[in-house]
This record gives C-alpha cells, structure tokens and sequence, in this order.
C-alpha cells in the first residue's frame, strides 16, 4: 500500500513538473497590454486543477512565476506566485468528483469562475498598493483579466471532458477506485 501510495506522489510530481512547463509556455503566448498581459496561462491552470486536485498549486505557482520573470515582470513574481498558486488550490479543491468519479459541468464552471475571480480580485489588489500603480490605474487590468479569465474557462472546461484527462487524475481515482472495490465485494 505505501508503494502505491510513493508512486502515486511521484506521478503527481511529474505530472506538476509537465504541466508547470505547460503554464510556462501558455503564459508566454501571450498579448501585450498597457500593465501586464493577456495569456492562456491560465486555462492550463484550470486544467491542471481537474488533473491533479489542490496539488494544482504547485505547477500553477512556478509555470506562471517563471514567465513573469522570464517576460521582463519580476516585480510580480512575488504576488503571482501567490495568485496563481491559490487559483490552482482552489479549483482544484472545488473540483472534486462523485461517487462515479464525474464532475458536473456546473462544478467545472464554478470552480473555474471562482479561480478567475480570485485572479482578477488578486492583480487588482496587488496592483492598487502604492508601490505599484495606484488604485485607478489598477482598475485598468481589470477588463482585460477578464477577457483573459473568460477565455480561460471557455477553453478549459471543454477540455475537461478530454477522457485521457480522466486517466491522470491523481488526487480521487485511487480513493475511488477502493470505494468500488469494496462495493463490488
């Protein structure tokens, strides 16, 4: 049981390191705004969130905190870190399975819209503090984080129902799988 459980954490660790280099380059394609930009960064966020449960914070946090240090943004990398990392967490957490090992599309969209929002309310707040631009130009990344947000969920969900997704996730199939196993019995 323990040698399971060893391997399911190092899949889980290499799933993280694959998909942190996914958020990397998803970041990185990206369109330049006035402060920051807009990129696919986070629809790999919201998909590593299905894959790998909670665990989503660590390949979110380092694929999105490299870009920004790599894309010239290193007064960012602190809060992105933070931001982005709560944005996997979170989805992550909220996107647990039924007893079939499903996920409602409205669980899908929730979880998505609430780890946008967290990414949305996050920048603004970090980029309202004195030492970075102010509270009104701040307001200014507000709308395109919400295109960028948007074009997340609109992508990531449908991509959900991948079924060799369903054959990665880590964090419930083994929980369920036993529950079955001991159903069948």
């Amino acid at each position: 049981m323990s040698n399971e459980k060893n391997r399911n954490n190092l899949k889980k660790i290499a799933y993280a390191g694959v998909l942190a280099a996914l958020v990397f380059v998803g970041t990185e394609l990206h369109i330049p705004t006035a402060i920051g930009h807009i990129n696919l960064g986070d629809l790999v966020i919201l998909v590593s969130s299905y894959i790998l449960g909670p665990f989503a914070f660590v390949p979110a946090a380092i694929g999105s905190t490299l870009a920004d240090l790599l894309a010239g943004y290193p007064q960012y990398a602190v809060a992105t870190f933070i931001i982005k990392g709560v944005m996997g967490f979170v989805a992550g957490a909220l996107l647990k399975r039924n007893k079939e090992g499903k996920t409602s599309l409205g669980r899908k969209l929730s979880a998505s819209f609430v780890a946008e929002i967290i990414m949305i309310a996050g920048y603004f707040a970090f980029e309202s503090l004195p030492f970075m631009y102010g509270v009104t130009a701040a307001l200014g990344s507000v709308i395109p984080n919400g295109i960028q947000a948007s074009a997340a969920i609109v992508g990531a969900v449908p991509l959900m129902y991948v079924k060799l997704f369903d054959r990665y996730q880590l964090s419930q199939n083994s929980e369920i799988s036993k529950k079955k196993a001991v159903v069948s019995q």
